[in-house]
């Protein structure tokens, strides 16, 4: 089935650029004949190729802003004051480390984006180098790890917008919501593509605001008039406790948070399957990760603590209402909160777009109904849609009879699937590596760095951060629940998946030969 629909692709109009590229010209009238017999089964109407073809709609522009977005949300905006009060300025290294382990992550899912642009990313990455059932769990994990991130920032959103609208219920604006963003990822994957472009110029914008509004206040003494506050400057990285106040424990135990502001990052390379040019426009997208997380989390964590002693950020609400409230902004938590109502807004459009194009390529692996495999007229694969809305709207269930104590649980699960996912794709990475060598395949057009060493010492850090989620007691129930989840699947896989599911997934390689020099005399 999956060769039918890589196949299809390829005699697709809307997915003319991504049209396999065999080793070889048997490969190729192999890859017609079998194109021929996919059309032939699936009808003769030129509509019915539409039905399981995503359409290519996504360009540099949106893949580059989604790049930047991915690593802006609420785990930043608010997580970032929980992960520096369990480490201080320490911190700051704990970002660095995390973002040097996750641009590797990134790395290695770009090399196999490139070579395999194809809808499901590492879902299907997984069912053909490490086997189907480690494909069924990491695409299942990853529409669970997207389901409760999604649900924890739809209530998120209402209680933003209770702010501002305290007299009206919080479910009535996750409904809302909820209609809005999913009819609009009915339209088509540009439509998605423009909306991430806004949603993250807003918050791109806000970050660099915040950065010289924070840097005004270190170079010319700007303070809100309170005599008692600590002066701003360098000094506070070091004066109260020093770099490491609560020892190198209190770094271990921000991980768990910064891992998880990390997460979600991984949707660029679900992108590949509709990008216009998957070769061109997910390696720049991959390699602005180091900009990004020094940009956003380290410079500006860097100026935080810089103006406001650590253990005082977040005890009055936002650290970043504070910048704007030190430059003398009545209007900060206005302001603020127009920002992170940005942020929910694409982490939730997001949520929507990765779970359901994982759920597409679950369903071309015979891991899902057949029904999350069909799209509409416009290219969208319209069940995943309805299904995360569907999803959303328990939502407004919890809203009203969960504690919202719960979602700080539901963050740390959140936190070990995002990590499970991560290491899946390591694993995955380093099995096509291996195959690589092993048949003599051409050289990947987009190779990870440091290969081999740096993939193993990233696996191992991933192992590190589980291990910290049940070394502390607030976060260990993770393990508990990520044990039992996968579990299930695997309960899952035994008794429902026949047939094709129990195949590898079939993956045209897109890597282009090297070119025959002949020599000079």
């Amino acid at each position: 089935m999956q060769q039918a629909q890589t196949t299809a692709e390829t005699a697709a109009p809307d997915s003319a650029t991504a049209g396999s590229t065999s080793d070889n010209p048997t490969g190729r009238t192999t890859a017609a004949t079998a194109a021929g017999t996919a059309r032939t089964a699936v009808g003769t109407a030129v509509g019915s190729a539409v039905e399981t073809v995503l359409n290519r709609g996504l360009n540099v522009r949106h893949i580059r802003f989604m790049a930047l977005g991915s690593a802006i949300g609420t785990g930043l905006f608010y997580g970032s004051a929980s992960a520096i009060q369990k480490a201080g300025p320490a911190v700051l290294f704990a970002y660095m480390i995390g973002g040097a382990a996750v641009f590797m992550v990134m790395r290695a899912l770009g090399e196999m984006a490139v070579r395999h642009p194809v809808s499901g990313s590492f879902g299907q990455y997984a069912s053909r180098y490490l086997g189907p059932l480690a494909g069924f769990v990491t695409g299942w994990t990853y529409v669970f790890e997207m389901a409760i991130v999604a649900i924890a920032d739809v209530t998120a959103f209402s209680i933003y917008m209770g702010f501002w609208f305290p007299s009206v219920e919080r479910w009535v604006w996750i409904l809302a919501i909820i209609f809005l963003l999913a009819a609009l990822n009915l339209l088509s994957v540009k439509v998605f593509g423009e909306l991430e472009f806004w949603f993250t110029l807003v918050k791109v914008s806000a970050i660099i605001a915040m950065i010289a509004g924070g840097a005004a206040i270190l170079a010319f003494g700007f303070q809100n008039g309170d005599a008692s506050a600590a002066a701003p400057g360098l000094g506070n990285l070091v004066e109260h406790g020093g770099l490491f106040p609560n020892g190198f424990e209190g770094l271990l135990a921000s991980f768990a948070v910064v891992m998880f502001a990390f997460g979600g990052i991984e949707t660029i390379g679900i992108t590949a399957g509709e990008a216009a040019d998957p070769k061109k426009v997910i390696p720049k997208a991959v390699n602005t990760v180091p900009v990004r997380v020094l940009l956003f989390y380290v410079l500006t964590l860097g100026v935080l603590m810089s103006l406001f002693p650590w253990n005082e950020i977040g005890n009055n609400g936002s650290p970043f209402v504070q910048i704007f409230s030190g430059l003398g902004i009545p209007a900060a938590p206005h302001i603020l909160n127009a920002v992170v109502i940005t942020a929910a807004l694409s982490a939730i459009n997001s949520d929507i777009f990765g779970a359901g194009r994982i759920l597409f390529g679950l369903a071309k692996q015979g891991h899902a109904p057949q029904s999350f495999g069909r799209v509409s007229l416009h290219g969208v694969p319209w069940m995943t849609v309805v299904m995360m809305a569907g999803i959303l709207l328990v939502g407004v269930v919890l809203n009203a009879v969960i504690p919202e104590d719960v979602f700080l649980l539901i963050a740390s699960i959140a936190t070990f699937a995002t990590v499970w996912v991560w290491v899946m794709i390591l694993a995955s990475h380093v099995a096509m590596k291996r195959e690589i060598a092993r048949k003599g395949l051409p050289a990947s057009e987009f190779p990870s760095p440091w290969w081999p060493a740096a993939s193993v010492l990233t696996i191992a850090f991933m192992g590190l951060v589980i291990a910290v989620l049940g070394f502390f007691e607030d976060t260990r129930v993770a393990l508990y629940v990520g044990a039992v989840w996968l579990a299930l699947l695997v309960a899952a896989y035994r008794l429902w998946v026949k047939g094709n599911g129990r195949r590898r997934a079939h993956l045209e390689d897109e890597t282009s030969p090297l070119p025959v020099v002949a020599k000079t005399e």
